[in-house]
């Protein structure tokens, strides 16, 4: 229960929202997390990991504040949380932004893409939390606009795309411009091997290591249909399948730009209205074109595994896999984008001879 954990305002506002019950990863990390321990987290895309995270953060910073801990400089958060992207950036803060209404808590952002200017004025007043890209972090920090001297609290989320051997020594200025036994928060839907290596070196100490049951798999109310594909024909399968269910949110995944350029070509001759989502293209492009879908103006996305991270989109039920990865992180991540928060979703994998080996992954993982 929630309850057990939390500030009767944040209780009564999850209430007010129609949440009462945690979920897995929320029940298991909240007694560590408010309790100012480490933590590790490792768990499902669409299970709850940011929650499982702003509500502690929340609690304990509003904990202090009603102990007559207040903030009292400005420019100098006591959370951070830290983002890969702007668009992940901007759905976190809302999620905090949506449960402060009783705490009175104030929650800013210096995230890129946005003009540098808005992240200074974000940041130049007294405030808890601050929502951050690294980029835009360490240019307000170089400026002296920004401090971590008072921060208790500081979480990477996206761990697997933010925590690697690049982004280490931006990791250890963080820590070492905070408090000394800053509360260190990983969480991730997938962390490979290759980085367990350079997550543990980040922690002091060992922290608590938290992996849900059904981490690093897909969720149950996920369906999967694979559909094989003949002589690489892969046009005639993709139409069928979007025209079997108009009106439905729908992702479409490639590889390469090459390959989104190619499967748009094919929407267009087919009469199916698209929108881009890749990293080539102008961010208020794909800022307007994700708004768009987002708000149903158009029911088709095609992306990259750009759009395979951090969106969070409640209308997705279907996702295509137009060609599939060969990293089998990136395929829970795609799959991820569907099939959130108990909700039931499809997706529909073209398969060749080639993409044989990452099934086969795939029925391993799922055991």
């Amino acid at each position: 229960m929630f309850s057990d954990h939390l500030l009767p305002s944040l209780t009564q506002t999850l209430a007010d929202q129609g949440i009462t019950e945690p979920t897995e990863i929320q029940a298991r990390t909240l007694p560590v997390l408010v309790d100012g321990r480490s933590l590790l987290g490792v768990s499902q895309t669409g299970s709850g990991k940011t929650l499982g995270y702003v509500l502690p953060l929340l609690h304990r910073l509003k904990s202090l504040e009603d102990d007559g801990d207040a903030v009292q400089i400005p420019r100098r958060p006591r959370g951070l949380v830290l983002v890969p992207g702007r668009e992940l950036g901007e759905q976190v803060s809302k999620v905090f932004k949506g449960l402060t209404h009783a705490t009175r808590l104030r929650v800013r952002t210096a995230l890129g893409g946005a003009k540098k200017k808005v992240a200074r004025e974000n940041v130049a007043g007294k405030f808890e939390v601050l929502v951050a890209t690294p980029g835009r972090l360490l240019q307000l920090l170089d400026s002296g606009e920004l401090s971590l001297g008072d921060l208790r609290t500081l979480v990477v989320d996206e761990a697997d795309q933010m925590v690697d051997p690049g982004f280490l020594p931006t990791a250890q200025r963080l820590l070492a411009e905070s408090p000394a036994g800053v509360q260190l928060v990983l969480f991730s839907a997938t962390l490979p091997q290759s980085l367990e290596q350079t997550v543990a070196s980040l922690f002091p100490e060992p922290p608590e290591r938290i992996e849900a049951s059904g981490a690093q798999k897909t969720v149950s109310t996920l369906k999967t249909v694979n559909v094989d594909i003949i002589n690489g024909r892969r046009v005639e399968p993709l139409l069928a399948l979007l025209r079997e269910a108009p009106g439905v949110g729908t992702m479409l995944f490639v590889n390469t730009r090459e390959q989104l350029d190619k499967v748009g070509g094919w929407l267009r001759g087919g009469g199916v209205g698209f929108v881009p989502y890749r990293g080539q293209m102008e961010r208020s492009e794909r800022r307007d074109n994700l708004k768009a879908f987002r708000e149903g103006e158009v029911d088709v996305l095609i992306t990259t595994d750009l759009g395979g991270r951090g969106l969070d989109i409640e209308r997705v039920a279907r996702v295509i896999n137009v060609h599939l990865p060969r990293d089998l992180d990136n395929y829970l991540h795609r799959v991820g984008r569907t099939a959130r928060a108990g909700r039931e979703g499809t997706v529909f994998n073209l398969v060749t001879q080639r993409d044989q080996p990452l099934l086969a992954k795939l029925r391993k993982r799922e055991g």
